[in-house]
């Protein structure tokens, strides 16, 4: 067995150190093609968003220009035939990201952080580049190699605890970025936005906003971990930055057509903070004051399904199951293609013993984004409408995935198989 996945890892190696990095024409470590790249992303890209927060719908012309700035700099990538799509994603942290085949996501929380189009055209170029540089194709590659030599290693412990050590460690190893990935990112994200036109000094103060967002992080807790998990910040960047931008011409700023693309959604800036403030109290179990809170943020901008959705889960703490349900009515006809708005749906109609619709509602969000919650409803529905093999079938996937839930449905499967 040892000897077999040697061979494995030597094979791996060997065949993936043949690829070229299209941005930088150095070698790369990569184990797929470029059509399995772009399969890959278009496969993730929905499930990726809905389980981020859903894309932004209160003003679909953001992503809209989003999109535009996007593909106007992604013609100057080394790779301008991929199909890329940038969307803005309904996410309070400052977060960026990119998937194999040119996905890229931009969270509304980022969007809050920056001053023009300039700066807005430094993240999407340095996004673009990850694409480009099929940094995921080569993140994934070095994955494969740890987790080999993980099972290899492994095999040579009979400790559990061992070996859920080194599959920890092979996880972390690979949880973000590296330091050449995000420089490389950082200069040919430079070059892409000044080919475009822009102003590469937007590029050095993105940076100094990021060393500046985590050194408040402790003070924040930890909101912004998500960011600086995958876009480590650090001085040095800043200073590279610096001494690109100061070869490079000036550019424009946009920030007029940045300002009127953002306007709604920095009007609504206090509604969201008033959500979050709704939210915490939530966790306290204050519902008194959390629903006081999620109605002011409604009354401030009621197209916002994620509101409805919070009203919803709070009237059910408060077993004002009807009113609950009618809260998700109105979210679900605001956002019926975020996973959320179905879900939750389910769970009221389910509660009233409206299990047809219930069953209609996990369904439909499940195929937005499957989850074990969803599927341990469906068993449950399954077994009030007397199909036990239908129900049997959603315990057993709800069995697999572990935990709590996979404990509950453990024992429904012994139920039904006694």
């Amino acid at each position: 067995m040892r000897k077999i996945f040697i061979s494995l890892i030597v094979f791996l190696t060997v065949t993936a150190c043949a690829g070229t990095n299209p941005v930088t024409g150095k070698p790369q470590f990569t184990l797929m093609s470029k059509a399995q790249e772009i399969a890959m992303g278009q496969q993730q890209y929905g499930p990726y968003v809905q389980s981020q927060g859903g894309s932004y719908e209160v003003d679909k012309g953001l992503s809209q220009y989003l999109n535009d700035v996007g593909q106007r700099l992604a013609r100057h990538s080394a790779q301008p035939d991929l199909p890329y799509e940038f969307v803005v994603i309904n996410n309070d942290v400052p977060n960026a990201w990119a998937l194999p085949g040119g996905k890229i996501a931009f969270n509304t929380g980022l969007l809050f952080e920056l001053e023009d189009e300039a700066q807005l055209a430094a993240v999407v170029g340095h996004e673009i580049v990850h694409a480009a540089a099929r940094h995921g194709a080569e993140q994934m590659a070095t994955a494969t190699g740890i987790s080999l030599l993980a099972i290899l290693t492994s095999t040579q412990t009979d400790n559990p605890l061992y070996r859920q050590g080194i599959g920890l460690g092979a996880a972390g190893a690979t949880a973000y970025y590296g330091r050449s990935n995000e420089l490389e990112s950082d200069y040919y994200g430079i070059n892409y936005m000044v080919a475009e036109g822009y102003e590469p000094q937007a590029a050095v103060e993105l940076q100094q906003a990021f060393v500046r967002l985590s050194q408040e992080r402790g003070a924040k807790s930890d909101w912004f971990s998500n960011l600086f998990a995958s876009h480590p910040p650090s001085q040095e960047r800043v200073d590279k930055n610096q001494q690109r931008a100061n070869q490079l011409p000036p550019g424009k700023r946009n920030k007029a057509a940045f300002m009127a693309a953002t306007k709604q959604l920095k009007k609504d800036r206090p509604a969201y903070e008033k959500h979050r403030e709704a939210q915490q109290a939530a966790s306290k179990k204050d519902w008194s004051k959390a629903l006081s809170l999620t109605n002011q943020a409604i009354k401030m901008q009621p197209k916002e399904a994620r509101f409805h959705i919070t009203k919803g889960r709070v009237l059910n703490e408060q077993n004002n199951t009807k009113a609950a349900l009618s809260a998700m009515e109105r979210a679900v006809a605001l956002e019926p293609s975020y996973f959320q708005t179905r879900f939750y749906r389910g769970v009221m109609n389910h509660k009233l013993k409206n299990f047809t619709k219930a069953k209609s509602d996990f369904e439909a969000s499940n195929k937005l984004l499957p989850t074990q919650q969803a599927d341990y409803f469906l068993g449950e529905i399954g077994l009030q409408q007397n199909q036990p093999r239908q129900a049997l079938g959603y315990f057993q996937r709800v069995e697999q995935a572990g935990g709590n839930l996979g404990n509950y449905a453990s024992r429904r499967i012994q139920q039904l198989t006694q």
